[in-house]
């Protein structure tokens, strides 16, 4: 794995997240993503708390949803060559993004877990420094942008969202959402219904700039 900047106590630990429940049901990544999602999140939240000190919550909230996002995620984790040291079961390739942005999170869980809160709080902050002043202005989040938007329009009507049937295994589904505004509709895919609702709305935006 290139640039992590941070040697393991414990290899196990790193071993260990990097290895999908498809591998392993009982010893796999998960435990250590969930630990990793809660370290990363307030450490972003610290980082834009001190890099925008006059921004107000919801533009720092904005800018957090997209640097905790799955994309922002598997683009560093492919930044770091994550990929080629993630051991799998079967992968679809619209798994791709959501098993390395769990991995990513799970890494940082590890890293809390070998070496306490300030490393894990010191390797986040030199992966996202740059990603974190990236944009001058607060970002939307796709589905605020998707509203405003369409209420721009004369029809005025709000976006629909449709809860489809989830795919993949029962106990690491993918949730599917359909969206549809201005007569045009996208899906999006995501580990929850809320990131699932956000990738529709981020595809409906890229259909209706055409």
């Amino acid at each position: 794995m290139k640039n992590l900047n941070y040697t393991f106590k414990d290899k196990g630990l790193l071993d260990l997240a990097l290895t999908q429940s498809g591998v392993d049901a009982k010893h796999n990544n998960e435990r250590l993503e969930f630990v990793g999602d809660r370290v990363l999140g307030l450490t972003v939240a610290g980082l834009l708390y001190n890099m925008y000190p006059t921004e107000s919550e919801g533009e720092l909230a904005r800018r957090h949803a997209v640097l905790v996002s799955t994309e922002t995620l598997a683009a560093v984790a492919d930044r770091l060559g994550l990929a080629a040291s993630i051991r799998h079961g079967h992968m679809t390739a619209g798994r791709v993004r959501h098993v390395l942005a769990n991995a990513m999170e799970a890494v940082f869980g590890a890293i809390y877990i070998d070496g306490g809160f300030a490393a894990a709080q010191g390797v986040i902050a030199d992966l996202w420094q740059d990603l974190a002043a990236a944009d001058v202005i607060a970002p939307k989040d796709p589905k605020t942008a998707l509203q405003e938007l369409v209420q721009k329009s004369e029809s005025g009507a709000l976006p629909q969202y449709e809860y489809l049937p989830p795919s993949g295994a029962s106990h690491n589904p993918v949730f599917n959402v359909r969206v549809t505004a201005l007569g045009k509709t996208a899906t999006g895919q995501g580990i929850s219904k809320k990131t699932a609702s956000i990738d529709a709305a981020a595809a409906l935006l890229k259909i209706l700039a055409i």
